[in-house]
């Protein structure tokens, strides 16, 4: 048995995990962790597994909270590893993200992740999980492995940021552009699978998981709204506006632009991660 504790109570990832273990209850064993509170004074030695989720997400970074997310985000994640190695734990898993890399393409064009794309964040909040990972890595060696994931935007069933805003706009509007983009996306019981063959594996090392399939902003929203029977009609007539709009407006970018990684390296040849595909993933979150 796996003896794993989350570090970051309540959050959706960590609940999500756990809700997603209970398939296997003689394989793991799951504790939670507030870090708002006295978390040094935890003892981590029983635990194989340290599973970091605790930060703050960019959805609604302020420019007088920058301090905050280096101290939640840089500080506490490498504080929590300097301990889960000094008391005997075997793996530390990192929640970082896809925002390492930066932001979305401009309209029109394609921006694809590799294996040599250099990570340049464009906010602090994208930083602070780079400098977070430059400072854990360095703590592995053969007896402290050391996971880091950028995953790209993850979605499911409660979750937050981006993804609800496209939810609640298909339910409302009768059309929406029709206009070519590419992303990654991460269904979140495809993450929480992933992260349990990182733990089974006992992976060490920089991993990008991800849907199967790359997804276009407009199938998203007909997806959405075909849940709840509802025709969204997808047009082109606004099409040269908004791009007009996109070079002063970086929303514009970041819902029309392109961002995916190259399945060469959100694969994983040793075992199946996406259990669940696109459309089913779109129902199962809708789903009331």
């Amino acid at each position: 048995m796996k003896r794993i504790l989350i570090t970051g109570k309540d959050s959706y990832i960590g609940t999500s995990f756990e809700k997603w273990v209970r398939q296997w209850p003689n394989d793991y064993q799951i504790d939670t962790l507030d870090t708002k509170g006295d978390w040094q004074s935890y003892d981590f030695s029983p635990y194989d597994v340290v599973f970091h989720v605790a930060g703050i997400a960019h959805v609604d970074a302020k420019a007088n909270m920058e301090d905050l997310y280096y101290r939640v985000n840089r500080d506490l994640t490498i504080e929590a590893a300097q301990k889960a190695k000094a008391e005997g734990v075997k793996q530390f898993i990192f929640m970082s993200s896809i925002i390492v890399y930066g932001d979305s393409s401009k309209l029109g064009e394609k921006r694809v992740i590799t294996k040599d794309t250099i990570p340049i964040p464009t906010n602090f909040y994208g930083n602070s999980k780079l400098q977070a990972e430059q400072g854990i890595l360095p703590l592995q060696d053969e007896h402290f492995k050391v996971v880091i994931l950028r995953p790209p935007m993850i979605y499911g069933k409660g979750s937050k940021g981006n993804y609800p805003k496209l939810a609640r706009l298909a339910q409302k509007i009768p059309i929406f552009p029709d206009i070519e983009n590419e992303r990654s996306m991460l269904y979140i019981e495809n993450l929480c699978e992933f992260i349990r063959l990182m733990i089974d594996n006992e992976e060490k090392g920089i991993f990008f998981p991800e849907n199967k399939e790359y997804v276009k902003t407009r199938d998203i929203v007909s997806e959405i709204a075909e849940t709840y029977e509802k025709k969204i009609v997808l047009i082109k007539v606004f099409n040269p506006l908004i791009r007009f709009l996109s070079n002063k407006f970086f929303k514009i970018n970041k819902l029309f632009g392109s961002l995916t990684y190259d399945k060469e390296i959100s694969d994983i040849s040793k075992e199946i991660y996406n259990v669940i595909d696109f459309k089913t993933s779109i129902k199962l979150t809708e789903m009331r």
